[in-house]
Order: C-alpha cells, then sequence, then structure tokens
C-alpha cells in the first residue's frame, strides 16, 4: 500500500472520530445530519486539497488563498446551519424544551464547534497537501542530483580516457625511436589496457582483481620504455577475492607519477604499494620530484578528475593525502569498498 493512501486512511481516522464527536454533541437533535455534515467537510477538504492548496497556495496566491478558504467555509457552515440543521424533514423536528428557545451563548456554542470541525478538515488538507508536495519534491531533487552525478562521472571518464590515451603512445613512441624490440609488445599490452577501457570501465563497479590487473599492464607498459627501471616497482598485498571498486580510480595517480617523477639525471623512481584487507584498500604512490615542472592546467587534469570523482563515489569513505616528503611526491588514498 502506497505511502499517499495510508496518509489519507490516516486523515479520515481522525475525521471519523470528530463525526463521533459531533454525533454526541447533537444526538438528541438528529444524528444523520451529523453524517450529512461529514460528507459536506470531505467535499471542503477535497475542494481545498485537490484545488486551491496547489492553484494557489503552493504558487504563493497567498491572499487569493486565504479569501477563497474564507469564502468555502462561509458556504459550507452557512449550507449546514440553514438546509442540514434548521429545516430537517418533518418528524425529526426537536420540540422545544419546558425552558423555551436554548440561551444565545449555547446558541454561540452550536455554531462554533461546527466551525472548528469544518475549520479542521481545512488545515489538515492544506497540511497533507503541502507535505506530499515537499516529499515529492526531496524525490525529484534526488533523482537531479543522481542525474548529474552520472552525468559528471560521464563527463569526468571522458576526459580520462583520452588523457590516456596520449601518455601511453608517448611511451610506445619513445620505445619506437629506440628500436626497442619490446614496442610490438608495448603495443599488445596497450591493446588490452584499451579493450578494458572500451568494454568495462563503463560499468558502474569492476571486479578489484581486473583493475589491479589493468594497473600492472601499465606500469609494465612504463617499465619497457625507462632505460633504468629498477625503481620503478608495484606491490600488491592482500587477498583480492570478490571485491569490487569503481573503474580507472587510481590510474591518474599512477599516470602522473610517471610523467613527473624523472630527476635532472634521467633517473625515474616510481614506487607503489597497494594493500588489500577485506573491504579496505590503501593505495600509496611515490616518485621523485623531477627535473620537468608541473604544468598547473594540463597535468592537473587527471588528478583533479580523480579527486572529483573520489568525492562524488566515495564521499564519505576516503581518506586522501597528497603532499611532499624527502624530495618525493607522495599520494597516499585509504579507501572503504564497500
Amino acid at each position: 500500500m502506497s505511502r499517499k493512501v495510508l496518509l489519507h486512511a490516516g486523515v479520515w481516522l481522525i475525521f471519523l472520530s470528530l463525526l463521533t464527536v459531533e454525533i454526541y454533541w447533537n444526538a438528541e437533535r438528529f444524528p444523520m445530519f451529523a453524517a450529512s455534515a461529514l460528507v459536506l467537510n470531505m467535499l471542503l477538504f477535497y475542494l481545498n486539497y485537490s484545488v486551491l492548496v496547489p492553484r494557489f497556495l503552493l504558487r504563493k496566491k497567498t491572499k487569493t488563498y486565504i479569501l477563497s478558504i474564507v469564502l468555502a467555509l462561509a458556504i459550507t457552515l452557512c449550507f449546514r446551519e440553514f438546509v442540514i440543521v434548521d429545516q430537517p424533514p418533518e418528524g425529526m423536528r426537536k420540540p422545544l424544551g419546558p425552558l423555551g428557545p436554548e440561551p444565545p451563548f449555547f446558541n454561540i456554542l452550536k455554531f462554533l464547534f461546527p466551525f472548528f470541525i469544518s475549520l479542521s478538515f481545512v488545515v489538515i488538507g492544506t497540511a497533507v497537501k503541502v507535505y506530499e508536495e515537499w516529499n515529492r519534491s526531496l524525490v525529484e531533487e534526488k533523482e537531479i542530483e543522481a542525474f548529474k552525478t552520472r552525468t559528471e562521472l560521464h563527463y569526468l571518464k571522458n576526459q580520462l580516457s583520452p588523457h590516456f590515451l596520449f601518455n601511453s603512445l608517448n611511451s610506445i613512441y619513445s620505445l619506437i625511436n629506440a628500436k626497442s624490440e619490446e614496442a610490438s609488445e608495448a603495443v599488445i599490452m596497450l591493446s588490452e589496457l584499451m579493450r578494458y577501457m572500451l568494454y568495462q570501465a563503463d560499468s558502474e563497479f569492476v571486479a578489484l582483481a581486473d583493475e589491479l590487473a589493468y594497473t600492472q599492464n601499465y606500469v609494465r607498459l612504463q617499465r619497457l620504455r625507462i632505460a633504468n627501471n629498477e625503481n620503478v616497482t608495484l606491490n600488491i598485498h592482500g587477498a583480492v577475492t570478490h571485491q569490487k571498486i569503481r573503474p580507472l580510480l587510481l590510474i591518474s595517480f599512477i599516470e602522473n607519477a610517471f610523467k613527473y617523477g624523472t630527476d635532472y639525471k634521467g633517473n625515474t623512481e616510481v614506487r607503489i604499494v597497494i594493500t588489500v584487507k577485506d573491504q579496505t584498500l590503501e593505495f600509496e604512490c611515490r616518485n621523485l620530484i623531477g627535473a620537468r615542472k608541473r604544468d598547473q592546467h594540463n597535468s592537473g587534469i587527471g588528478l583533479k578528475n580523480t579527486t572529483d570523482r573520489l568525492e562524488l563515489l566515495y564521499a564519505e569513505k576516503h581518506h586522501l593525502k597528497v603532499y611532499e616528503e624527502d624530495s618525493k611526491f607522495v599520494v597516499h588514498l585509504k579507501l572503504n569498498l564497500d
């Protein structure tokens, strides 16, 4: 059963309890007319709920709404008092008591009580409609936010792919210039990397084992172009079983490490350690602060995309620290994969 149906059922339980009170109040007169008054108030409720609140109150036409409610209440009360109560069928008129007509104060109470009953129908109808609209706006807001997130992630991935391809082609170009026999192996590795990007990277989640295999292939590709690559290492510790991760999350940190990790003597040092324990992944990448200066605009594309994706996808589930230590540039990421 929908929340809306339950809400309306609860409202009408309240109104039926009010009807019981009114029947008790008018028991000596004619109970059937209390039921007639309920039908009248139901019409007032749905007029307010379905027409007046959406057309005036929710469109910020407050004065028009108040005037409409006053008019609707006046018509309802007049109809009740002068048609239903004062003109009952023959044989159901209550004879005057031995003391004659009821005192004026008693008559005022007889009018005020129905007024507050009708007013309660209006107030509750307004509250129900405003609550439903507020709840609907929350749902729409979440849907818009989810769409915005998907759009932004798609944009970030589209930026990341050509950035990765550009860097990889640079690596192969270096091998070809050096007339290395490993150039053909590098092309095969690049094709494997691109296959992963084309067929798996668009998934919402990928197996952590596949993402780490992709990372290993990328590091191997980079090692092929570096003459002295003994200081280029990738170590993976821990049990990689059923864990899932968002695709292409770590590669930008590694790309930047290779891009700027060569000093003025031509020495490259990039050390990557990945530790997996249950649903926690720790990633640390250290590289030399090389002779090549970072281009704050171009070099930051991959890093910024990754930090933006972390904020979108792992907002409360990651801790990222980027700093310099002992002539090294260090990226340390702790990620909760739950």
